[in-house]
């Protein structure tokens, strides 16, 4: 079912969501924005200030912040920057008290409400119309897309739902949920991602015993931490009709959406169309970071749900975090103004970033290649992903000396692994640590199922018999690169010699 405008999907909303009272301060911050000659005696400030008790801006002790980042104005302003050091072009960008800006620092720097200052949410707001143009949802502004995330869970994870899930995720996300009391169902992947027959067949055999049937799905669609994969265009074309069909909210999770390598270097639309773009039912929440693209530490990044969400949403931030930072507010209204990179220039600065890491990418395939695969006669085997700055390299761990199968008979009905690989693994990772190579095992990121809550299915490998995987990254230096791929090569050269 899809129509023009949101469905009511309130019913999925958590006890805590709905137990949730507006902060009242916050409530007259925003009729006060439809009022700026509103003379103030609710705090210190004065004009369109807020009411909440802070110092009035002429005592703030800051006149003026000033970025100084890449011009983008050339044809690849990554290697520009990254080549030319500091003689490389430059753009300044302020915010200040006194002259004009696209988010003065008076107003930064003071308090606002969850969704964040409305210079700054119109700057996401801008992005993610470009990229996505979602047919009727709100942007809120977080700290980054673990705060977004996490705030997800609180918003639609109740103690005893069970949440699906990628098999292979990053753990400290899904960990996340667990003192909510919420589990996880894991959904198979292949090469190619989330395998959309999967999710369905999970959905179409959930019974009652096994409690509250799955209403919210989390997935990474590009990039994947920790596989490196992307579901391609038809995945999600099929994920999101299987949501309809099961009334299911899907949490997209794109901070390496931006990082996409298609097959062809010239392809003019190389981003593959976001759930976000796909959604009519307003089922879908999507978190967008700076943090891949411009720099991890600035702490900001975006949701954009229905406007639904959007209220509940603020009623969290309200009573949590509060609204991101000021700085990096201010960072990104200037960033998207007329007199910064403006659209534009965003747009040329990472389409010029996904060519640098896609040389990086190809950088690291071909010493994974000359240095493990070919001299370890192929004991272990990678394909380069097509997005993100992961690889997940497959260990043949089956050709191992010491590889034994079919320990436990009674493994199909159990769930229990049924060989040693998930040993071998941990050995071979403690071998490339006292090598001196930090490479993370797949066991870390492994989603395993509950078999006192799922249905059994005897077809199924048990996860920690399928985890024979290391990820590794392409984000650092080709000296980093070739000489922790040449300790691997040895390192596996040596394990499966003995």
């Amino acid at each position: 079912m899809s129509s023009s405008t949101p469905l009511d999907l309130s019913h999925h909303l958590s006890s805590e969501a709905k137990a949730r009272i507006a902060n009242p301060m916050k409530s007259i911050w925003k009729l006060i924005q439809q009022r700026p000659d509103v003379v103030m005696l609710a705090n210190g400030a004065s004009m369109a200030d807020t009411p909440s008790g802070d110092p009035h801006p002429s005592l703030y002790p800051l006149r003026k912040v000033e970025f100084e980042l890449a011009s983008t104005t050339h044809g690849d302003p990554v290697r520009t920057w990254t080549s030319l050091g500091p003689a490389a072009p430059s753009v300044l960008l302020s915010s200040s008290t006194s002259s004009p800006s696209a988010l003065p620092l008076n107003l930064a720097l003071q308090y606002t409400n969850g969704a964040g200052r409305p210079e700054a949410q119109r700057a996401a707001t801008t992005l993610t119309q470009f990229y996505h143009a979602p047919p009727d949802h709100v942007t809120t502004l977080t700290l980054g897309n673990f705060d977004g995330v996490t705030k997800c869970f609180r918003l639609l994870g109740e103690s005893g739902d069970s949440l699906l899930a990628d098999e292979f995720a990053f753990r400290a996300i899904t960990n996340a949920a667990a003192p909510q009391g919420v589990r996880w169902v894991p959904v198979s992947m292949d090469e190619g991602g989330m395998v959309p027959e999967r999710l369905e067949a999970i959905l179409d055999g959930w019974e009652e015993r096994m409690g509250r049937k799955p209403h919210v799905l989390y997935t990474v669609p590009c990039g994947q931490n920790p596989t490196g994969t992307t579901l391609n265009i038809e995945r999600r074309r099929s994920i999101y009709a299987i949501a309809q069909r099961h009334d299911l909210i899907i949490i997209e999770d794109d901070p390496y959406y931006f990082l996409q390598y298609p097959p062809d270097r010239i392809t003019p639309h190389p981003l593959v169309p976001s759930f976000l773009s796909l959604d009519t039912d307003g089922r879908v929440i999507r978190l967008d970071s700076l943090s891949k693209v411009l720099a991890p530490g600035l702490r900001l990044g975006w949701l954009t749900s229905s406007s639904a969400f959007h209220a509940h949403l603020i009623a969290l931030t309200d009573s949590s975090t509060q609204h991101p930072h000021g700085l990096g507010q201010a960072f990104l209204a200037e960033l998207l103004s007329p007199s910064g990179w403006g659209l534009a220039g965003f747009d040329r600065w990472v389409d010029s970033l996904r060519g640098e890491y896609r040389r990086r990418r190809d950088f690291f395939m071909h010493e994974f290649e000359r240095r493990v695969a070919v001299p370890t006669g192929v004991l272990a085997s990678a394909c380069a992903p097509e997005a993100g700055m992961f690889v997940w390299i497959r260990v043949c761990i089956e050709r191992h000396p010491r590889y034994l199968g079919n320990l436990d008979v009674q493994g199909e009905a159990t769930g229990r692994a049924r060989t040693n690989g998930a040993q071998l693994m941990e050995e071979l990772f403690l071998r490339c640590l006292d090598s001196g190579l930090v490479i993370v095992p797949a066991s870390v990121f492994a989603l395993s199922r509950d078999p006192e809550r799922l249905e059994r299915d005897d077809s199924a490998v048990p996860i920690e018999d399928r985890s024979n995987f290391l990820r590794a990254t392409f984000a650092g230096t080709e000296e980093t690169m070739c000489r922790g791929l040449e300790i691997l090569g040895e390192v596996i050269g040596n394990f499966f010699g003995g």
